[in-house]
């Protein structure tokens, strides 16, 4: 759809609260989609199926992420990110995701939720310090909000930083953390003054290798098996004053605030998963033979083929959606929830009717259809599981 430099991709409107918007992608938009085309159809594809039976971190693409300048290609120039929009952001992270998305799930986490949070909301001396070397790939980052019985209901913070004056003194659990050992640096969410609730948590930069943090084992996980994820354990951590984010208690709101854009990421891996299974099952059914003919040209196929098509094209359009908004610096926190909603559910529906169209061939891991129905159900579920968008919506529609 999108291969030919000389086309531009077929104009797109939407009108949404009197905001026009038309998609034509640019030569540079094209170009990056084209080098994370290249990338993941030459070399990712390579080993993804032995990453992912072996649950082996992909080290040197990672590398290869950093020196393709894809790690840090939303941060602006200044502080040596690629100054990249988010649609070519969208346009990069689909194409990566869909050969492998632990390596999208990477790529996403440090550019959304880690390098967006620095930049936005850091000071001047903790984009230098920090911001620049994740930008450049020479770090990796995470973020730590999730935990044993505060995931969806991230209000209730149980690791806490204690206010010690010049420092704060944490201790908790935090749990799923992408990146948990690979990153450098975590930006910790964690909760200072209990009695103000949401109004009391606080965001941390913290070195990984501080005295007293350890790690749980690599989850084995269902899908995005090669992401590296443990859970992070605080005791009596010491972090100084000078990495607070923000006034104190501003980490609830930096949280929420950068989960908005990093839904936009999820939702174009979501994307990039589907139309990566899409593809598999149309050549598939194109090849295959069964009662004299191409099973394309039953009907059963074909019409399984059309509704992918149409809920792939819905999610291109949410994704796209929201990141022209985000660039146009316009409100973007609904529209990132229908995308992500959307395409996440689309991912789950996708993969599973191209297992389906593949058979019993879909069933076994060389056809890749079945990892990549694995790799969908977690879009469903991290970043904001699909119920959590639809609260997101229905919210937005009852104050609309």
């Amino acid at each position: 759809m999108y291969n030919n430099p000389k086309v531009t991709y077929p104009s797109i409107s939407f009108i949404f609260q009197s905001i026009v918007m038309e998609f034509t992608f640019t030569e540079e938009q094209i170009m990056i989609q084209q080098s994370a085309r290249d990338y993941a159809q030459r070399e990712l594809i390579k080993d993804v199926l032995e990453r992912d039976a072996k649950a082996e971190y992909p080290a040197h693409h990672v590398k290869a992420m950093a020196d393709l300048g894809f790690l840090g290609m939303l941060v602006s120039t200044r502080y040596d990110g690629g100054g990249m929009d988010t649609i070519s952001y969208v346009l990069a992270m689909e194409e990566i995701s869909k050969v492998d998305s632990s390596v999208g799930v990477i790529v996403s986490v440090n550019n959304s939720l880690v390098c967006y949070g620095l930049e936005e909301f850091g000071t001047e001396a903790q984009k230098e310090k920090y911001l620049k070397p994740l930008a450049r790939g020479e770090k990796i980052g995470a973020f730590l909000l999730s935990e044993p019985n505060a995931g969806s209901d991230a209000t209730s913070q149980k690791t806490t930083a204690i206010d010690k004056g010049d420092h704060y003194l944490v201790n908790g659990t935090k749990n799923w953390i992408t990146n948990g050992n690979s990153a450098s640096t975590y930006l910790l969410i964690a909760q200072t003054h209990p009695e103000k609730g949401h109004k009391g948590i606080n965001v941390l930069i913290v070195d990984r290798h501080s005295p007293g943090i350890s790690l749980g084992p690599h989850e084995d996980k269902m899908g995005m098996r090669s992401s590296d994820t443990h859970s992070v354990m605080f005791t009596d951590v010491i972090v100084p004053k000078e990495n607070r984010i923000g006034e104190d208690g501003f980490g609830f709101k930096f949280a929420m605030k950068t989960l908005e854009g990093g839904r936009i990421g999820i939702a174009a891996q979501a994307l990039g998963i589907a139309q990566g299974a899409y593809e598999r099952a149309l050549k598939y059914a194109k090849e295959r033979k069964a009662f004299g003919t191409e099973i394309i040209n039953h009907q059963a196929v074909a019409f399984k083929l059309a509704e992918m098509h149409v809920r792939i094209e819905a999610a291109r359009h949410f994704c796209l959606k929201a990141a022209w908004l985000k660039d146009q610096n316009q409100p973007y926190g609904t529209a990132s929830a229908i995308a992500k909603y959307w395409a996440a559910e689309t991912a789950m529906y996708v993969t599973t009717e191209a297992v389906q169209i593949h058979g019993g061939y879909g069933y076994v891991k060389e056809y890749h259809v079945e990892r990549l129905m694995r790799e969908a159900k977690l879009t469903q579920i991290y970043e904001g599981t699909s119920e959590i968008q639809q609260i997101i919506i229905s919210r937005a529609i009852m104050n609309d």
